[in-house]
């Protein structure tokens, strides 16, 4: 991004701040759904200062500019926002002021107290908490109906009109009308008449469609209204094929345009309705007339919990990815010769030949020795450097097959390593091993276990800031929830059927980052008389790289993990290689 092109969209804005007698304008990184990812119509965020990663708040001012991003993107952030007028506001980190305090300092001495957001891409829990922190700095209000960017962004894409596609109910376990049958129970419980469901992936879960309106994520721009006994997808009908029009038909599902959810929920016939005040939008919230029932979702922990078909999948769709990745590691070991972004396009390409392939889960963080310990790095053809014969190449990868999601991170020994890399190597592989061997609790959450993955690392006194795990979707988005493996406080309880990853790191600015993943199951274990026990299935299959180990540092029980996972892997993946990719995989695979 031309920083002149930041100075001059800046100036814009604030031609139109001006106008509209405010004094600052706020950018959230969400779309109306409140998606983790967005599709580039709603990219506003990124348009306006540049930085284009997935987690971030952009602030401007008639004077100044800030972003607020996490750990994942100090590093890529401070160097996208070099040269402009945006400071770099780093989370969680000591001395860092919040939002409001900034504009609270920032706005002391103006006339107009007002500042901007769009109501549509913020959520109601989001535009209260900032209405509540602004009236404490100095009597700031927040001004929600104004879309700035719809006079200042010329050039803005349109909301995508991609083809909605139906996911067959042999891969997902359960048909609509069950779906929507659990949903309304969950809702009377809630004693809520109806709720409208804005979150993409949960509608595409729930209706057992996907599409491809955002990038990597196979879902389509839509609301549900689900009422006691009809539900209403609110969607652009230009996006259903003649099929789709039947199947909702069929399954009583009718269809309004995408733009009228606001006049569905105003005409909204029953006396109350569940809204998920972190997931509904501000603006749509405030045009209900009912009561409201304010209350979590069901839906996600529905979805999170996969059935017996969603678990086949998976494990179907590792094999193929594990196919895939041995490729590549045989490739790369043979042909050194290559670049971060060769190596990301090479990978993308040996995917693509496997069936059911639907394209990647997310795009590749392929970085080598100091871009690996920039988080979330992602080539470019500015950034691009070769891959010399020596230090790490961290690769973080997936792909989406129509009937598993994968998401898996190798760091890879190019040739030889400092002593450094290799402690600090063998000590992540200690936490990821770690924590595949615990057994726990049923209604332990990932909060109380993350310390496991993290111990080895504490003892040498290494921490890393971004959580273990996250969940992962059938067949949808690469990150779910509503469990998490992290050391903040998440309540949701992991349960058997849940998929989660496993991915410790440690990242040393400016030398390299170590980080190690696989995409787990969690699974009964046991029961005893202090109850049932819970433990991890791994279901990533491809090796480990084992030449950076310090052996010593292994316990017997860690040892013993990784030779019984690597025969595994051997066993599950030959069948599908030729001879000489058995042969490369039996010695990647050889137990140490």
């Amino acid at each position: 991004m031309k920083q002149e092109q930041i100075a001059e969209r800046l100036a814009l804005l604030r031609q139109e701040l001006r106008r509209e007698h405010l004094s600052a304008y706020i950018f959230p990184t969400s779309d109306p759904h409140q998606s983790e990812y967005t599709a580039d119509h709603w990219k506003g965020r990124e348009w306006i200062s540049g930085f284009n990663g997935s987690a971030g708040t952009a602030v401007v001012t008639l004077t100044s500019a800030a972003l607020w991003t996490d750990s994942r993107y100090f590093i890529a952030a401070a160097e996208q926002l070099e040269g402009t007028e945006f400071q770099l506001m780093k989370l969680k980190v000591e001395g860092t002021p919040t939002i409001a305090e900034w504009l609270g300092k920032e706005l002391t001495n103006v006339a107009d107290k007002a500042v901007g957001i769009d109501g549509m891409t913020a959520s109601v829990n989001t535009v209260e908490e900032l209405i509540d922190d602004l009236r404490q700095q100095g009597g700031l209000t927040l001004q929600t109906n104004f879309d700035v960017l719809r006079r200042i962004w010329a050039d803005r894409p349109a909301i995508p009109l991609n083809k909605v596609e139906l996911q067959p109910v042999e891969l997902t376990g359960e048909n609509v009308q069950s779906k929507l049958q659990h949903i309304r129970k969950a809702l009377r419980e809630q004693h809520a008449d109806g709720m409208l469901m804005a979150a993409l992936d949960d509608i595409a879960w729930t209706l057992n469609l996907r599409g491809s309106d955002v990038h990597c994520n196979p879902v389509f721009v839509s609301y549900l209204l689900i009422a006691s006994q009809i539900a209403t997808l609110y969607i652009n009908k230009e996006k259903l094929t003649s099929e789709v029009e039947r199947y909702l038909k069929d399954n009583g599902i009718s269809v309004a345009p995408y733009e009228e959810v606001g006049k569905g929920l105003r005409d909204y016939f029953e006396y109350n309705i569940l809204i998920d005040t972190d997931e509904v939008n501000y603006t749509l919230f405030k045009s209900i007339k009912r009561e409201v029932v304010r209350a979590a979702s069901p839906v996600p922990l529905m979805k999170a919990v996969k059935s017996e078909a969603e678990q086949e999948g998976f494990r179907r769709a590792m094999v193929r990815d594990g196919v895939a990745m041995v490729r590549f590691l045989k490739w790369l070991e043979e042909n050194p010769q290559q670049t971060e972004l060769s190596a990301s396009d090479k990978l993308e390409q040996l995917r693509s030949e496997q069936p059911l392939y639907r394209g990647l889960s997310f795009d590749t963080i392929s970085a080598y020795e100091q871009h690996g310990a920039i988080v979330h790095y992602e080539p470019t053809e500015e950034s691009d450097i070769v891959l010399e014969q020596k230090g790490f190449l961290l690769l973080d990868s997936g792909a989406q097959y129509q009937d598993g999601t994968t998401d898996i991170t190798r760091t890879i020994a190019l040739g030889p390593l400092t002593d450094e890399q290799r402690r600090v190597y063998t000590l992540v592989l200690k936490g990821h091993i770690d924590l595949q061997l615990l057994k726990f609790p049923e209604g332990a959450t990932g909060t109380q276990i993350d310390a496991i993955a993290r111990q080895p690392l504490w003892q040498a006194g290494l921490n890393f800031l971004h959580g273990t795990g996250h969940g992962v979707g059938s067949y949808l988005n690469v990150h779910e929830g509503p469990h998490q493996i992290r050391m903040e406080w998440k309540p949701a309880k992991l349960r058997a059927g849940m998929t989660v990853t496993d991915e410790p790191g440690i990242y040393l600015e400016g030398r390299f980052g170590v980080r190690i993943e696989n995409t787990l199951l969690v699974v009964p274990d046991k029961e005893t008389e202090c109850g049932r026990f819970l433990g991890f299935e791994t279901l990533t299959l491809c090796p480990i790289d084992t030449k950076p180990i310090v052996k010593e540092l292994l316990t017997d029980a860690e040892r013993c993990w990784l030779n019984d996972y690597h025969a595994r892997v051997c066993k599950q993946l030959k069948q599908y290689l030729s001879v000489d990719e058995q042969a490369w995989l039996t010695t990647a695979t050889a137990p140490i």
